[in-house]
């Protein structure tokens, strides 16, 4: 079973606030005493440690100044930017609008070669259609209460983004649960849109489309949060408050386990299309 995100994340950063309190013991100081020679409260000190508040650069070079192992600053900063990194606040990301957060990463699109994309909920972003994006985005707004509703032009943009699908010298594994294809996000005739798009997409030979059937007996995995595998370098997870970025080989691989379990149990080919077709006819 996949490590949950949220704790992975928290791991990351209870090794940097771990090491920080091992400098300070073998420094034979006190939480006071570091506090008093870091210039700030002893409380600071202590959420530091426990992991609750996460040091700043400078933070890290005072304390480890203060312990007499200035040598260890730089190495401990790249952990603690690692650990930041892995957690990033939907609300920090969608604060220059949707638009823009649809080209946030535009060298992890470019520089990945072969992509696996787990969805229980929706159409994978790759495989939207401006129609679907759009309304998918619109919730998106709506919830996050985001300052300019840009979400027509945040759909046009993810389609655009979506075009590497056809680029050469790429795989695209997309894993679908079929209630996904019964989620209607956006009106009747662009859902229906969708759906037909992904007979197109499916049938590309640089794409592999799974349908989990809602019938499927003796589930080696339960339904799963979404998630996206970038070669096997970096899996990128969507909760309802974060984005989760996992860069650790040891959770990458359980993520690639549980996806080739989940890939195990859809259904490919006339299989798959029977199902989107079905779904077309139940908007009827």
């Amino acid at each position: 079973m996949p490590i949950s995100p949220s704790s992975s994340a928290q791991a990351a950063r209870e090794i940097v606030a771990h090491r920080l309190r091992d400098l300070r013991r073998t420094a034979g100081l006190t939480v006071s005493e570091l506090a008093s020679r870091c210039g700030w409260h002893h409380a600071k000190t202590s959420r530091i440690e426990n992991a609750r508040t996460a040091p700043t650069a400078t933070d890290i070079r005072r304390w480890c100044e203060a312990c007499g192992m200035a040598d260890a600053a730089d190495a401990l900063i790249s952990q603690s930017l690692h650990a930041e990194s892995l957690y990033t606040e939907w609300r920090t990301q969608v604060r220059a609008g949707l638009r823009a957060l649809q080209g946030s990463e535009p060298r992890l699109f470019q520089d990945s070669g072969h992509f696996r994309v787990y969805s229980s909920t929706l159409v994978p972003g790759l495989l939207q259609t401006e129609g679907y994006a759009a309304g998918v985005l619109a919730i998106s707004a709506r919830f996050r209460d985001v300052p300019v509703d840009d979400s027509v032009e945040a759909a046009r943009a993810r389609v655009e983004r979506s075009r590497i699908i056809h680029e050469p010298g790429r795989r695209f594994v997309f894993v679908v649960e079929e209630s996904a294809l019964r989620s209607q996000v956006c009106p009747g005739d662009a859902m229906a849109a969708q759906l037909g798009y992904l007979l197109t997409a499916g049938a590309l030979p640089q794409v592999s489309l799974g349908i989990i059937p809602m019938s499927v007996s003796d589930r080696g995995q339960w339904p799963r949060e979404t998630f996206h595998v970038y070669d096997d370098r970096l899996v990128s997870v969507e909760l309802v408050s974060a984005r989760v970025r996992i860069t650790q080989a040891s959770e990458i691989a359980l993520y690639l386990r549980a996806f080739e379990q989940l890939r195990g149990m859809a259904v490919y080919g006339a299989d798959a299309r029977g199902l989107i077709l079905r779904a077309i006819e139940a908007l009827h």
